[in-house]
């Protein structure tokens, strides 16, 4: 068996014993473990009482953490004309129609989120089986297939977070970074947490919310009060 480092061995001995936690209690001991070099991202899973398979089931969303997530986010958009312009006034990284569909069947995909206008759509759905598994095709559910490209780039931009549940009911994804004070990181969690309850499918039987994690990049995670967390 490998032996741990000081920094992993000093890190787990913090969190040893401690369990069912408060949201403020999970970030605090999350954040003092951060100690890497570089700014380590917070990063929550839930574990949902869901069966991914079923389309009633299936758990998607979008949430606007109310700190941002610290992280510079690069955007695609699927747009020609004044549409196109629109989105490069907006911030876009990237605009382009079928260049760009061509860039990304080619391998090249250097964006974070991908937004379209629905005149766009019968280009972007070639992309599928590439966007789909990494979650980046445009949905209309979340906001990403739109003519308003100004404010859909404007919300990426501004700390928006997608999320869906993955295969075994999981839905994770990073809720700031160690650099912010708690009471933002405690804030961001609450608003992630309060989005994925909000998002129960209609097809969800029993316990919804089984398990809820908190880590940072490099750290252990803790677990939190799925109770007081999720305010059930």
């Amino acid at each position: 068996m490998a032996k741990l480092g000081k920094r992993t061995r000093a890190a787990r001995e913090a969190i040893a014993g401690k369990e069912n936690l408060s949201v403020e209690e999970a970030v605090s001991l999350v954040k003092g473990n951060a100690t890497s070099k570089f700014d380590e991202t917070i990063e929550i899973a839930l574990n949902l009482g869901v069966d991914t398979r079923h389309a009633d089931q299936m758990v998607r969303g979008v949430v606007g953490l109310p700190n941002g997530t610290g992280k510079a986010m690069r955007v695609a958009v699927f747009a020609r004309g004044p549409k196109a312009d629109e989105a490069k006034e907006a911030g876009a990284d990237i605009v382009g129609a079928e260049d760009l569909m061509e860039t990304i069947q080619g391998g090249t995909i250097e964006f974070d989120r991908c937004i379209a206008t629905p005149d766009m759509m019968p280009i972007v759905g070639r992309l599928g089986k590439v966007l789909g598994p990494r979650n980046l095709m445009p949905n209309p559910k979340v906001g990403t297939v739109t003519m308003d490209v100004k404010a859909a780039v404007e919300a990426a931009k501004g700390g928006e977070v997608q999320f869906k549940a993955e295969k075994g009911g999981v839905v994770h994804a990073g809720v700031g970074k160690a650099s912010f004070d708690e009471a933002k990181l405690v804030e961001n969690v609450r608003a992630f947490i309060s989005a994925v309850a909000k998002a129960k499918p209609s097809g969800a039987k029993g316990t919804y919310m089984k398990k809820i994690a908190l880590s940072s990049t490099m750290g252990p995670g803790v677990t939190l009060d799925v109770a007081a967390a999720s305010g059930e």
